[in-house]
């Protein structure tokens, strides 16, 4: 969680003046998991869903309403996206069984997953792809888009490496939708999806404490989008002790929410009114919040008002995390480019036109 709120302040600074746009896609491959489909794809745009596929219904589902312009200007969008995704069903199928021999298994529960897509700055029009695929939890093998070839940080991988390698075709193609037409296409749902996906809502902001020794907490909610910064400052000057930030959180209706907590153990009462949260939105200006007792919710002599709320936002996290973490596996690099997948020494590579749909690719770790 950290690490995740350290990058935003490394990308959007103190003061949110660019948004990075983001367009990805994720394929889940399961064996062993009888409650869950062998086979998912999930598109996502900003962090919204835009599309999910799952072996169970064999069909693309659009998951807002805006897309559907979307299919009525492109007529073949959900039949090319709909054939792409059987395909790489299939494949993704065929790749846990080679797997699971390369990695000696013969049983059990195993996930194969690749993750990919752009990035676009909004400001100075800087644009990234990545590619990457993963194996029960583990980084398996990714696209470097400089150099153009495969990184493969276990030695099951190497075989897939050296034959995609030899493919610099492939390769090259990889980049181009990577950074060209993924690109395009993010601009388009943006312009598609306008009023949704860039949207500015005000955050609500609170100030909450569990019990007169427990920290302080600046809990910002209902916000768009989740590119924000909070912040603890003491007179008028940023702390970087005594707090502890919280990651971005979804909420059930689309917005995002998150949590920095203040530990004021060493603090005299007296001196509080030197500290103050600091809120910082795109597109609003900043919500600054002092550190006033009345102020303060709590739990002591307010009939647990505070508890109730916490817990419901929570049950409806974990169940959105429940979900989201199945398909995301845990070992994504922020800090490198992120890269695609694995082929055979003898399986041809469908490499066929990528649409703005599930980008599936039957590719094979044979």
């Amino acid at each position: 969680m950290k690490a995740l709120t350290g990058l935003l302040l490394l990308v959007f600074g103190r003061v949110v003046s660019s948004v990075i746009h983001s367009l990805h896609y994720v394929y889940t491959a399961s064996s062993g998991l009888s409650t869950f489909p062998e086979f998912v794809v999930v598109g996502m745009v900003d962090g919204v869903q835009l599309l999910h596929y799952d072996s169970n219904s064999k069909r693309i589902v659009l998951k807002q309403d805006w897309v559907e312009q979307v299919t009525r200007d492109n007529p073949d969008y959900l039949e090319r996206s709909n054939g792409l995704s059987r395909g790489s069903q299939q494949a993704f199928k065929a790749n846990i069984g080679i797997l699971k021999q390369r990695f000696n298994q013969t049983g059990g529960a195993h996930m194969f997953q690749e993750m990919y897509g752009c990035e676009w700055d909004d400001e100075d029009d800087y644009t990234d792809g990545y590619d990457q695929f993963g194996y029960d939890g583990e980084d398996f093998i990714s696209l470097d888009l400089e150099t153009l070839t495969w990184v493969a940080p276990v030695r099951q991988a190497v075989i897939t490496k050296r034959r995609l390698d030899q493919d610099r075709g492939y390769n090259q193609q990889q980049k181009h939708y990577l950074t060209k037409e993924c690109v395009d296409w993010l601009k388009k749902y943006l312009s598609y999806g306008k009023s949704t996906l860039q949207r500015t809502e005000r955050p609500r902001v609170s100030l909450l404490q569990r019990s007169p020794s427990s920290p302080v907490v600046c809990h910002a909610t209902g916000f768009y989008p989740d590119r924000v910064v909070v912040f603890w400052r003491r007179d008028g000057q940023e702390l970087h002790e005594q707090v502890d930030p919280g990651e971005v959180l979804p909420n059930h209706d689309g917005t995002f929410q998150v949590s920095v907590d203040l530990n004021l153990t060493a603090v005299p009462q007296e001196d509080w009114g030197r500290y103050e949260c600091v809120v910082q939105l795109r597109g609003i200006e900043d919500i600054s919040t002092p550190l006033d007792p009345a102020l303060i919710r709590t739990n002591w002599g307010e009939s647990g008002l505070t508890i109730p709320i916490i817990i419901g936002s929570l049950v409806l996290l974990l169940a959105a995390a429940a979900v989201v973490g199945v398909l995301l596996y845990k070992k994504r690099n922020d800090s490198e480019k992120r890269p695609k997948l694995v082929g055979s020494d003898t399986s041809s590579v469908n490499t066929e036109g990528q649409n703005p749909a599930p980008e599936a690719q039957p590719l094979t770790t044979g």
